[in-house]
């Protein structure tokens, strides 16, 4: 009814104005037109087709030939950037939300570090994070303290990685030959001969990491049992809660694959899924479970103790890999805008590789068998239970192309896809002013019920995007202390996409790039 009636303003009483917005706040439910836009120069009425806008504090369109309108009147065609929309920067130090930091036991020695902001707001929506390979939750710092001011959000650290490694050595040692000239050279753990008990069977993979996601979201009851003076007994149940309900669940690179397996796995416990530009696959040895039979083929994967020969080998790659010169060329690769300040990154990734149980723990995550569900077998399961999922790539990003993306895309095509130029792997990261306003209006949009449009959408196209091509806006926001503006170019596709297409798009790309070298 609301709407028939807007409809019935617009063409009947309002044909001259170009742009009303409708306030939601309970004070102030009126349409407001915005007459600014009424006259065209010299004095002539300008006729524009009449949108209505959902009114919002996390961003306003402004038309690129007229900044000083509060509103603007141009409306983005599919397919062409024709407006400019001005978004927050990252709130100042005495406006962000605090970031405090725990741990958990959750299996002997096993230690779940993380990182979390908000909390206080008991009623908000809870998000929480998964991060990349070999970086944890100080990667989504610019989250925690912008998000946390509206949601209560996590960001954990996987066991293995971050600092969630081991307390202890997983392993014994002889002090015998060749184990010996290795642990005189480095301070290693897991280098031993002999599993400890509480390590047996341990390997750092996809599905041990599906379940920490699960334990952190769940509710744990721990019952203890103490006795006093051997005459009675006081049973006394105590709950560990560190998140304990259905959670918004984000994840970037490898983070993206476990958040999806988990909400494939647990379906009940998550409210949405957003990718960022997300591995589509993790694990080069055959699962046991999903291949038994090939597994047999591969007598060791990933468990402690190492094998000589992978002792050896993670001996020479590590000395390479964890070398400072190359993680910042790692970092160089990844971050499109070599602007970016990753001093913090750089310097927590250089403290993780000191610690003396990352190198075995590196050899167990790269041997480690893939998950019992595929990325498109989970993919497949989210579809079938209904778990909304969001999509956000860098469109730069040299290891996962948002060739991924839309292949995602072509199979959930009512999934919103954002597509962020320039950015690179981590979009969370090196424009994290967009993919916090995305996963903002992504948020409202759930818990509206879909009644709150999507970002980048007017209202009313919902009804038709998934037949649409794509919808593009210039994104511009203020970032450092200065306030200078840096503007992006992000784009909302739609359904008509195909694999191949994007195929020969990014063969194209890469041919465009070689020729251009050529010619330097």
């Amino acid at each position: 009814t609301l709407l028939l009636v807007m409809e019935i303003i617009s063409q009947n009483f309002l044909p001259q104005c170009s742009v009303v917005t409708w306030s939601s706040k309970p004070a102030n439910n009126r349409l407001v037109p915005n007459r600014s836009n009424i006259l065209s120069s010299g004095g002539v009425i300008r006729k524009c087709k009449l949108v209505i806008r959902n009114g919002t504090v996390d961003g306003y369109v402004v038309d690129e030939n007229d900044e000083n309108d509060d509103l603007g009147s141009t409306i983005a065609i599919r397919g062409e950037s024709r407006s400019k929309v001005l978004i927050p920067g990252l709130p100042d130090e005495s406006a962000s939300a605090q970031i405090t930091t725990s741990h958990c036991e959750w299996k002997p020695n096993l230690t779940v570090h993380y990182e979390k902001s908000g909390c206080g707001n008991v009623e908000a929506p809870a998000v929480l994070f998964l991060p990349g390979f070999g970086v944890g939750s100080f990667h989504y710092e610019k989250q925690l303290t912008d998000l946390g001011r509206d949601y209560r959000v996590w960001a954990i650290d996987f066991v293995g990685q971050g600092l969630s490694l081991p307390t202890q050595d997983p392993t014994t040692t002889t002090m015998s030959g060749e184990t010996d000239a290795l642990l005189n050279s480095e301070p290693f753990w897991g280098f031993g001969d002999e599993a400890e008990p509480w390590a047996d069977q341990l390997v750092y993979s996809l599905d041990l990491w599906r379940d920490q996601v699960q334990y952190i979201v769940q509710e744990v009851t721990i019952i203890l049992l103490l006795f006093t003076c051997f005459v009675f007994s006081l049973l006394s149940v105590f709950i560990v809660q560190v998140i304990g309900e259905p959670v918004y669940i984000a994840g970037n690179s490898l983070g993206g694959y476990v958040a999806l397996y988990f909400a494939a796995s647990h379906p009940h416990l998550v409210k949405g899924v957003t990718l960022l530009n997300a591995t589509p696959f993790w694990g080069f040895f055959p699962n046991r479970i999903r291949s038994p039979l090939l597994a047999r083929l591969f007598p060791w994967s990933g468990t402690f103790p190492l094998p000589s020969r992978v002792k050896k080998l993670t001996n020479l790659v590590w000395q390479k890999i964890s070398d400072p010169e190359s993680i910042a060329e790692i970092l160089k690769q990844v971050y499109k805008d070599h602007s970016t300040d990753v001093d913090k990154v750089f310097t927590r990734i250089v403290e993780i590789t000191q610690h003396p149980a990352a190198a075995s723990s590196f050899a167990s995550i790269m041997f480690a068998p893939g998950g019992q569900l595929s990325f498109s077998n989970a993919l497949k399961q989210c579809k079938e239970n209904s778990v909304p999922i969001c999509l956000m790539y860098g469109k730069e990003d040299p290891w996962v192309g948002p060739i991924w993306g839309k292949k995602i895309k072509k199979e959930i095509p009512n999934a919103p896809y954002y597509e962020i130029s320039p950015a690179g792997h981590c979009p969370h990261d090196e424009v994290p002013e967009v993919v916090n306003y995305l996963m903002r209006g992504w948020i409202k949009h759930l818990e509206s019920g879909g009644f709150e449009t999507l970002p980048l959408m007017e209202d009313g196209e919902e009804e038709d995007w998934e037949e649409s091509s794509i919808v593009a806006r210039e994104i511009e926001f203020p970032r450092g202390e200065d306030g200078w503006k840096k503007s992006v170019k992000l784009c909302l596709n739609g359904s008509k996409y195909t694999f191949w297409r994007g195929v020969g798009e990014a063969f194209r790309a890469s041919l465009v790039k070689v020729l251009r070298g050529k010619s330097a």
